[in-house]
Protein backbone atom coordinates (compact mmCIF):
# COMPACT_ATOMS: atom_id res chain seq x y z
CA UNK A 1 0.00 0.00 0.00
CA UNK A 2 1.03 3.53 -0.60
CA UNK A 3 0.43 6.51 1.38
CA UNK A 4 1.33 9.62 -1.25
CA UNK A 5 5.01 8.62 -2.05
CA UNK A 6 5.62 6.18 0.88
CA UNK A 7 5.17 2.07 -0.04
CA UNK A 8 4.68 0.69 3.15
CA UNK A 9 6.10 -2.22 4.02
CA UNK A 10 2.96 -4.51 4.37
CA UNK A 11 -0.80 -3.80 5.11
CA UNK A 12 -0.71 -3.72 9.02
CA UNK A 13 -0.84 -0.18 10.70
CA UNK A 14 -1.24 1.04 14.32
CA UNK A 15 -4.08 3.04 15.15
CA UNK A 16 -3.83 6.38 16.71
CA UNK A 17 -4.73 5.78 20.39
CA UNK A 18 -4.59 8.56 23.10
CA UNK A 19 -2.53 7.53 25.94
CA UNK A 20 -1.17 4.73 24.00
CA UNK A 21 0.43 5.63 21.01
CA UNK A 22 3.22 7.45 22.17
CA UNK A 23 6.88 7.20 20.38
CA UNK A 24 8.20 4.16 22.08
CA UNK A 25 4.86 2.23 21.52
CA UNK A 26 4.49 3.07 17.49
CA UNK A 27 8.50 1.79 18.03
CA UNK A 28 8.15 -1.61 19.27
CA UNK A 29 5.41 -1.70 16.90
CA UNK A 30 7.40 -1.26 14.41
CA UNK A 31 9.52 -3.81 15.11
CA UNK A 32 7.45 -6.38 15.38
CA UNK A 33 6.03 -5.67 11.67
CA UNK A 34 3.73 -3.06 11.57
CA UNK A 35 3.87 -1.32 8.16
CA UNK A 36 3.04 1.96 9.68
CA UNK A 37 2.03 3.66 12.86
CA UNK A 38 0.20 7.17 13.75
CA UNK A 39 0.80 9.07 16.61
CA UNK A 40 -2.36 10.33 19.13
CA UNK A 41 -3.86 12.84 18.11
CA UNK A 42 -2.31 16.17 18.88
CA UNK A 43 -5.09 19.14 19.64
CA UNK A 44 -4.92 22.19 16.94
CA UNK A 45 -5.32 24.49 19.83
CA UNK A 46 -1.82 26.34 19.57
CA UNK A 47 -2.21 27.56 23.39
CA UNK A 48 -2.11 24.05 23.89
CA UNK A 49 1.16 23.04 21.95
CA UNK A 50 3.61 23.68 24.58
CA UNK A 51 2.40 21.51 27.48
CA UNK A 52 4.13 18.94 28.11
CA UNK A 53 1.95 15.99 26.96
CA UNK A 54 1.56 18.08 23.61
CA UNK A 55 5.85 17.68 23.76
CA UNK A 56 5.63 14.27 24.80
CA UNK A 57 3.32 13.56 21.66
CA UNK A 58 4.86 15.43 18.73
CA UNK A 59 8.60 13.85 20.07
CA UNK A 60 9.45 11.87 16.51
CA UNK A 61 12.84 11.61 17.65
CA UNK A 62 14.64 8.75 16.00
CA UNK A 63 11.14 6.97 14.50
CA UNK A 64 11.49 4.96 11.27
CA UNK A 65 9.80 6.77 8.41
CA UNK A 66 6.57 7.61 7.24
CA UNK A 67 6.02 9.64 10.48
CA UNK A 68 2.36 10.37 10.90
CA UNK A 69 1.29 13.30 12.80
CA UNK A 70 -2.49 13.14 13.84
CA UNK A 71 -4.18 16.40 14.17
CA UNK A 72 -7.94 17.13 16.49
CA UNK A 73 -9.75 20.30 16.38
CA UNK A 74 -13.16 21.66 14.61
CA UNK A 75 -11.72 25.18 13.16
CA UNK A 76 -10.37 24.60 9.79
CA UNK A 77 -7.91 27.13 9.73
CA UNK A 78 -6.51 26.14 12.82
CA UNK A 79 -5.99 22.71 11.76
CA UNK A 80 -4.68 23.79 8.84
CA UNK A 81 -1.83 25.58 10.98
CA UNK A 82 -1.71 23.05 12.86
CA UNK A 83 -0.75 20.79 10.07
CA UNK A 84 1.82 23.40 8.89
CA UNK A 85 2.94 23.22 12.45
CA UNK A 86 3.82 19.19 12.49
CA UNK A 87 5.28 18.89 8.91
CA UNK A 88 7.60 21.77 9.90
CA UNK A 89 7.90 19.54 13.24
CA UNK A 90 9.02 16.25 11.30
CA UNK A 91 5.80 14.61 10.15
CA UNK A 92 5.99 13.27 6.55
CA UNK A 93 2.04 12.58 6.74
CA UNK A 94 -0.56 14.34 8.59
CA UNK A 95 -3.62 12.49 9.81
CA UNK A 96 -7.01 14.06 10.74
CA UNK A 97 -8.98 12.90 13.92
CA UNK A 98 -12.80 12.32 12.77
CA UNK A 99 -13.24 9.28 14.45
CA UNK A 100 -12.11 9.49 18.44
CA UNK A 101 -16.03 9.19 20.31
CA UNK A 102 -14.99 10.44 23.86
CA UNK A 103 -16.89 12.70 25.66
CA UNK A 104 -14.54 15.34 26.11
CA UNK A 105 -13.41 15.78 22.26
CA UNK A 106 -16.95 15.17 21.34
CA UNK A 107 -18.29 18.52 23.58
CA UNK A 108 -15.77 20.13 21.45
CA UNK A 109 -17.74 19.30 18.60
CA UNK A 110 -14.10 17.70 17.28
CA UNK A 111 -13.08 13.75 16.42
CA UNK A 112 -16.29 11.84 15.39
CA UNK A 113 -18.91 15.05 16.17
CA UNK A 114 -17.85 16.39 13.06
CA UNK A 115 -19.72 13.96 11.12
CA UNK A 116 -22.87 15.74 12.35
CA UNK A 117 -21.90 18.66 9.82
CA UNK A 118 -21.23 17.84 6.52
CA UNK A 119 -20.47 21.27 5.03
CA UNK A 120 -17.62 21.80 8.13
CA UNK A 121 -16.26 18.24 7.25
CA UNK A 122 -15.29 19.51 3.78
CA UNK A 123 -14.13 22.55 4.78
CA UNK A 124 -11.49 20.55 7.09
CA UNK A 125 -10.69 18.34 4.72
CA UNK A 126 -9.97 21.34 2.15
CA UNK A 127 -8.05 23.40 4.30
CA UNK A 128 -5.76 20.86 5.61
CA UNK A 129 -4.88 19.32 2.15
CA UNK A 130 -4.08 22.68 0.83
CA UNK A 131 -2.14 24.01 3.93
CA UNK A 132 0.74 21.08 3.43
CA UNK A 133 2.67 19.66 0.30
CA UNK A 134 2.29 16.25 2.48
CA UNK A 135 0.20 13.16 2.32
CA UNK A 136 -3.09 14.20 4.31
CA UNK A 137 -5.33 10.99 5.37
CA UNK A 138 -8.60 10.67 7.03
CA UNK A 139 -9.38 8.58 10.63
CA UNK A 140 -13.16 8.71 10.64
CA UNK A 141 -15.95 6.14 11.40
CA UNK A 142 -19.41 5.25 10.03
CA UNK A 143 -21.18 8.34 11.18
CA UNK A 144 -22.83 10.19 14.20
CA UNK A 145 -25.50 7.76 15.00
CA UNK A 146 -26.55 4.46 13.71
CA UNK A 147 -29.01 4.92 11.26
CA UNK A 148 -28.29 8.01 10.07
CA UNK A 149 -24.30 6.47 8.73
CA UNK A 150 -23.58 9.23 5.98
CA UNK A 151 -19.66 7.69 5.59
CA UNK A 152 -20.27 7.21 2.18
CA UNK A 153 -20.37 11.48 1.70
CA UNK A 154 -17.40 11.70 3.82
CA UNK A 155 -15.67 9.54 1.68
CA UNK A 156 -16.55 11.19 -1.50
CA UNK A 157 -15.92 14.15 0.32
CA UNK A 158 -12.32 13.20 1.29
CA UNK A 159 -11.22 11.90 -2.02
CA UNK A 160 -12.73 15.11 -4.05
CA UNK A 161 -10.13 16.94 -1.38
CA UNK A 162 -7.42 15.27 -2.38
CA UNK A 163 -6.99 12.92 0.83
CA UNK A 164 -4.23 10.41 0.38
CA UNK A 165 -6.14 7.65 2.34
CA UNK A 166 -9.05 6.65 4.62
CA UNK A 167 -8.89 4.69 7.88
CA UNK A 168 -12.59 3.72 8.97
CA UNK A 169 -13.17 2.54 12.07
CA UNK A 170 -16.87 -0.17 11.65
CA UNK A 171 -18.77 1.44 14.24
CA UNK A 172 -21.23 5.19 14.49
CA UNK A 173 -20.00 7.58 17.33
CA UNK A 174 -22.92 6.22 19.21
CA UNK A 175 -21.82 2.70 19.41
CA UNK A 176 -18.24 3.86 21.13
CA UNK A 177 -16.58 0.64 20.78
CA UNK A 178 -19.82 -1.72 21.89
CA UNK A 179 -21.52 -3.29 19.68
CA UNK A 180 -19.51 -5.52 16.64
CA UNK A 181 -17.19 -3.49 13.77
CA UNK A 182 -19.73 -3.76 10.31
CA UNK A 183 -17.44 -4.27 7.48
CA UNK A 184 -20.31 -4.28 5.09
CA UNK A 185 -20.02 -0.63 4.92
CA UNK A 186 -16.27 -0.87 4.66
CA UNK A 187 -16.89 -2.76 2.00
CA UNK A 188 -19.28 -0.36 0.43
CA UNK A 189 -16.73 2.69 0.93
CA UNK A 190 -14.07 0.82 -0.71
CA UNK A 191 -16.35 0.15 -3.51
CA UNK A 192 -17.44 3.88 -3.64
CA UNK A 193 -13.86 5.38 -4.18
CA UNK A 194 -10.58 5.25 -5.85
CA UNK A 195 -8.18 5.77 -2.87
CA UNK A 196 -6.28 3.60 -0.40
CA UNK A 197 -8.88 2.19 2.18
CA UNK A 198 -7.58 1.35 5.81
CA UNK A 199 -10.40 -1.16 7.89
CA UNK A 200 -10.26 -0.57 11.54
CA UNK A 201 -12.39 -2.28 14.23
CA UNK A 202 -12.19 -5.85 16.52
CA UNK A 203 -9.38 -7.33 14.20
CA UNK A 204 -7.54 -9.28 16.95
CA UNK A 205 -6.26 -12.44 15.42
CA UNK A 206 -4.44 -13.68 12.41
CA UNK A 207 -7.84 -15.04 11.10
CA UNK A 208 -9.52 -12.09 11.63
CA UNK A 209 -7.23 -9.80 9.36
CA UNK A 210 -7.24 -12.37 6.54
CA UNK A 211 -11.40 -11.93 6.57
CA UNK A 212 -11.77 -8.27 7.40
CA UNK A 213 -9.18 -7.75 3.95
CA UNK A 214 -11.00 -10.34 2.16
CA UNK A 215 -14.63 -9.13 2.57
CA UNK A 216 -14.00 -5.63 2.73
CA UNK A 217 -11.45 -5.57 -0.35
CA UNK A 218 -9.69 -2.86 1.82
CA UNK A 219 -6.16 -1.61 1.17
CA UNK A 220 -4.66 -2.48 4.89
CA UNK A 221 -5.54 -2.82 7.97
CA UNK A 222 -5.52 -1.00 11.31
CA UNK A 223 -5.18 -2.54 14.71
CA UNK A 224 -5.27 -0.46 17.65
CA UNK A 225 -6.60 -2.42 21.11
CA UNK A 226 -5.63 -6.21 20.42
CA UNK A 227 -2.15 -4.17 20.31
CA UNK A 228 -2.18 -3.47 23.81
CA UNK A 229 0.15 -5.93 25.56
CA UNK A 230 0.80 -8.03 22.36
CA UNK A 231 2.72 -5.88 19.95
CA UNK A 232 3.99 -9.17 18.43
CA UNK A 233 0.00 -9.45 16.89
CA UNK A 234 1.73 -7.63 13.87
CA UNK A 235 4.40 -10.46 13.05
CA UNK A 236 2.11 -13.20 13.71
CA UNK A 237 -0.83 -11.54 11.39
CA UNK A 238 2.19 -10.81 8.84
CA UNK A 239 3.16 -14.73 9.06
CA UNK A 240 -0.18 -15.88 8.60
CA UNK A 241 -1.24 -13.53 5.60
CA UNK A 242 2.25 -14.88 3.81
CA UNK A 243 1.87 -18.65 4.51
CA UNK A 244 -1.59 -19.33 5.80
CA UNK A 245 -0.26 -20.98 8.84
CA UNK A 246 0.49 -19.74 12.83
CA UNK A 247 3.77 -18.83 14.82
CA UNK A 248 3.97 -20.40 18.25
CA UNK A 249 2.91 -18.39 20.63
CA UNK A 250 6.07 -16.13 22.63
CA UNK A 251 7.93 -17.81 24.81
CA UNK A 252 7.46 -16.16 28.88
CA UNK A 253 11.32 -15.06 27.69
CA UNK A 254 10.56 -13.03 25.24
CA UNK A 255 7.76 -11.66 26.92
CA UNK A 256 9.20 -10.49 30.02
CA UNK A 257 12.31 -9.32 27.67
CA UNK A 258 9.73 -7.19 24.98
CA UNK A 259 8.17 -5.75 28.73
CA UNK A 260 10.93 -4.62 30.79
CA UNK A 261 12.53 -3.55 26.95
CA UNK A 262 9.13 -1.40 26.77
CA UNK A 263 9.58 -0.35 30.51
CA UNK A 264 13.17 1.22 30.12
CA UNK A 265 11.99 2.88 26.73
CA UNK A 266 9.20 4.63 28.84
CA UNK A 267 11.06 5.63 31.48
CA UNK A 268 13.73 7.34 29.58
CA UNK A 269 11.06 9.25 27.39
CA UNK A 270 8.74 10.18 30.32
CA UNK A 271 11.41 10.29 33.04
CA UNK A 272 11.05 9.21 36.74
CA UNK A 273 7.70 10.42 38.09
CA UNK A 274 5.33 9.75 34.53
CA UNK A 275 7.42 6.89 33.12
CA UNK A 276 6.36 4.81 36.47
CA UNK A 277 2.45 6.06 36.27
CA UNK A 278 2.23 5.59 32.52
CA UNK A 279 3.85 2.08 32.43
CA UNK A 280 1.25 0.55 35.05
CA UNK A 281 -1.40 0.52 32.22
CA UNK A 282 1.38 -1.36 29.69
CA UNK A 283 2.38 -3.73 32.53
CA UNK A 284 -1.04 -4.70 33.01
CA UNK A 285 -2.13 -5.54 29.36
CA UNK A 286 1.60 -7.44 29.59
CA UNK A 287 0.34 -10.18 32.23
CA UNK A 288 -3.07 -10.13 31.19
CA UNK A 289 -4.26 -14.35 31.65
CA UNK A 290 -0.99 -14.97 33.24
CA UNK A 291 -0.45 -17.38 36.42
CA UNK A 292 -1.65 -14.80 39.85
CA UNK A 293 -1.66 -11.37 37.38
CA UNK A 294 -4.37 -10.01 39.16
CA UNK A 295 -2.74 -10.06 42.47
CA UNK A 296 0.45 -9.26 41.15
CA UNK A 297 -1.06 -6.08 39.23
CA UNK A 298 -2.67 -5.05 42.15
CA UNK A 299 0.47 -4.88 44.10
CA UNK A 300 2.46 -3.45 41.14
CA UNK A 301 -0.07 -0.35 41.34
CA UNK A 302 1.20 0.82 44.55
CA UNK A 303 5.04 1.27 43.71
CA UNK A 304 6.22 4.97 43.32
CA UNK A 305 9.55 3.99 41.60
CA UNK A 306 10.91 3.15 37.94
CA UNK A 307 13.34 0.72 39.74
CA UNK A 308 11.31 -0.65 42.06
CA UNK A 309 8.51 -1.39 39.15
CA UNK A 310 11.09 -2.72 36.87
CA UNK A 311 12.66 -5.47 39.51
CA UNK A 312 8.84 -5.95 40.79
CA UNK A 313 8.17 -6.86 37.09
CA UNK A 314 11.31 -8.90 36.98
CA UNK A 315 10.59 -10.95 39.82
CA UNK A 316 7.16 -11.52 38.89
CA UNK A 317 8.52 -13.08 35.39
CA UNK A 318 10.72 -15.02 37.46
CA UNK A 319 7.91 -16.73 39.21
CA UNK A 320 5.93 -17.51 36.16
CA UNK A 321 9.44 -19.82 34.58
CA UNK A 322 9.79 -21.03 38.11
CA UNK A 323 5.99 -22.39 37.88
CA UNK A 324 6.38 -23.71 33.86
CA UNK A 325 3.56 -21.31 33.19
CA UNK A 326 1.87 -22.94 30.12
CA UNK A 327 2.24 -20.66 27.36
CA UNK A 328 -0.36 -22.03 24.62
CA UNK A 329 -3.23 -21.39 27.64
CA UNK A 330 -1.95 -17.79 27.85
CA UNK A 331 -2.35 -16.80 24.53
CA UNK A 332 -6.16 -18.27 24.58
CA UNK A 333 -6.78 -16.83 27.33
CA UNK A 334 -5.74 -13.12 26.30
CA UNK A 335 -7.53 -13.33 23.01
CA UNK A 336 -10.29 -13.88 25.37
CA UNK A 337 -10.12 -11.64 27.55
CA UNK A 338 -9.40 -8.90 24.65
CA UNK A 339 -13.12 -10.34 23.11
CA UNK A 340 -14.43 -9.22 26.37
CA UNK A 341 -13.22 -5.74 26.98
Amino acid sequence: MRIGPYQLDNALIVAPMAGVTDRPFRSLCKHFGAGHAVSEMMTSDKTLRMSKKSLYRANFDGELAPISAQIAGSDPEQLAEAARYQVANGAQIVDINMGCPAKKVCNKLAGSALLQDEGLVQRILNAVVEAVDVPVTLKTRLGFKNGEENILKVAQYAEQAGIAALALHGRTREDMYLNTARYELIKAVKQSINIPVIANGDIDSPEKAKYVLDYTGADAIMIGRAAQGRPWIFREIQHYLQTGTHLAAPEITEIREVLLGHLSELYQFYGEYSGCRIARKHIAWYTKGLRDSNAFRQAMYKVESTAEQAQVVADYFEQLLDHGQNLADVQVEQVNLLATH
